[in-house]
């Protein structure tokens, strides 16, 4: 079948706009690029070869890909700055090589998890945004029973807290602090950076109880299996780990407004008093932003009740519940920071 090219925008209109939002509208093109890469492995593949290159057919069957468009794949993902091109033979460019090749550096795990489930449901999006409801496939609980699915999901957890950790040793003077839970930490990645950031600290993680054996062994793997416990239960029909501080990381946003109030308030019953909750989730201020934005959008999608939230609704949750002192601080991929304070007795 022949495709006929649109006719030539005329030569007095500014044809800047519409390539733009041609661009705009192709978006998912270049994205899926990435992912698919992701998926085969083609960073790692390169990185393995015995100089950092492959030309175009080894690498082609190396990933076991179709000779039909393995050429154009590969050019695509130089065009777009993942790969670089010469004299015939392909390397990850410096970023790739860094970020996105398998090992301690790996920064991929979301966007592999972006791929698996967020990518399909957002396809989905139009009947997300008429009928309220999500449309990502299967559910919380069967996919905490897939192993392979849940450690993409538990990656995807990694790689959204771990940009964050920098900011929240600085939200604190964590002196006078000795034990820290972390609700909703999955297999224990930002609590054990954490402890491993702050020697005198010890850490409980509280989650599904699915994630216990992953905890144990990504702590072990970081060196602080003996710093860091975990606590298997439900947010709603559990008590929260006391601890001097709670963490609560991308977590509200799973739930309606007075689920999230109630887990505030269980955050007031387990902090010590002097203690601090810190909270840290997409929040959409006065401003549009679309990282926040797009962080919300995917709990429409995901999620039955959740949302991006604004950070005033959060504070006046914490103040409700006992908390005082509430700073807020921007972070990385469109999160928000909130800090309270638990009255000393």
């Amino acid at each position: 079948m022949t495709i006929l090219s649109p006719a030539p925008e005329p030569t007095t209109l500014d044809s800047t706009p519409t390539s733009a939002l041609a661009q705009l509208g192709l978006g998912f093109a270049a994205s899926k690029l990435l992912l698919s890469a992701l998926e085969l492995g083609v960073f790692t593949a390169l990185a393995e070869t015995a100089d950092g290159t492959a030309e175009a057919e080894e690498l082609r069957a190396a990933l076991g890909l179709h000779p039909r468009a393995a050429a154009d794949f590969f050019d695509a993902l130089t065009a777009v700055g993942l790969l670089e091109r010469r004299y015939g033979r392909y390397r990850n460019t410096e970023a790739a090589q860094r970020h996105l090749v398998r090992g301690p550096d790996y920064q991929g795990g979301f966007l592999e998890g972006a791929g698996f489930v967020l990518y399909p449901a957002w396809g989905r999006l139009t009947e997300a945004l008429r009928t309220g409801k999500p449309q990502a496939e299967g559910d919380f609980e069967a996919m905490l029973s897939d192993p392979h699915a849940r450690r993409m999901f538990l990656a995807m957890q990694d790689s959204l807290s771990q940009p964050l950790i920098g900011q929240l040793l600085d939200a604190l003077d964590w002196s006078g602090y000795t034990t820290l839970t972390d609700v909703g930490g999955a297999r224990g990645n930002l609590a054990a950076r954490v402890v491993r950031a702050r020697p005198g600290l010890s850490a409980t993680v509280f989650d599904r109880p699915q994630n216990a054996e992953p905890c144990a062994e990504h702590t072990g793997d970081l060196g602080v299996a003996d710093r860091v416990g975990f606590t298997g239960g439900d947010f709603f029909t559990d008590p929260l780990p006391p601890a001097d501080v709670l963490v609560i990381g991308h977590v509200l946003a799973d739930f309606s407004r007075d689920e999230r109030r109630t887990l505030i308030e269980k955050a007031y019953a387990a902090v010590h008093d002097g203690g601090a909750l810190l909270v840290y989730d997409p929040m959409n201020g006065d401003k549009p932003e679309l990282a926040s934005l797009i962080a919300s959008l995917h709990m429409l999608v995901m999620t039955p009740a959740g949302a991006g939230y604004h950070p005033d609704h959060c504070a006046g949750w914490m103040e409700q519940a006992g908390f005082t002192e509430v700073t807020s601080r921007p972070l990385p991929l469109g999160n928000t920071l909130l800090t309270a304070r638990k009255p000393a007795a």
